[in-house]
Order: C-alpha cells, then sequence, then structure tokens
C-alpha cells in the first residue's frame, strides 16, 4: 500500500465528529489508517496512533480533512456514513 491513491476503500473525512468517530474506529474489524498531507500514516486501531493522529488534525480548534483507509468493507461504510450523514445518521 503506497499511497492508497485511487483505491475504492480510501475516501476522505472532514468537520466529523471526533468522540463518534472514535468510537466507530473501536467498532471497526479491520484497520483503519489515517494519511496526512504531509504523507504521515497513522493505524487508528493503536490508541497512541490515535492520540498522534488526531492531534496532526486539530488545527485552530478544527477538525481538518484528512484521508482514511479501511480495507473492510463494512467498516469503510461504517465510518463513510458517518462522515457523510453524522452520528445521528441523519
Amino acid at each position: 500500500m503506497d499511497s492508497s491513491n485511487g483505491n475504492p476503500k480510501h475516501f476522505t473525512i472532514e468537520d466529523i465528529d471526533l468522540a463518534a468517530f472514535l468510537t466507530a474506529i473501536d467498532n471497526c474489524n479491520g484497520p483503519v489508517i489515517l494519511f496526512t498531507d504531509e504523507g504521515d500514516r497513522f493505524n487508528l486501531k493503536s490508541k497512541l496512533s490515535q492520540l498522534a493522529g488526531i492531534f496532526n488534525l486539530i488545527q485552530g480548534g478544527k477538525f481538518v480533512k484528512a484521508k482514511v483507509y479501511c480495507p473492510n468493507e463494512e467498516d469503510e461504510t461504517m465510518l463513510f456514513r458517518l462522515g457523510l450523514f453524522g452520528p445521528d445518521g441523519e
């Protein structure tokens, strides 16, 4: 997996509810990889990587755009829907 460009399991998130996002990651069955614009990769299933990755994505008190890669289709769907509809699914 180089940069996941063109990968159908790769999507972008922004302005997401951070608490709901972290809870959703805990419910994922497979790995969830976060890519930053600087080229860093964080395995968000690891709590230490979550801290480092999320710290890099919060700028000015707001969650900035990030790329997420999920090889598991169910995980991808759940996280994509969270980013699209929010924690209430609306």
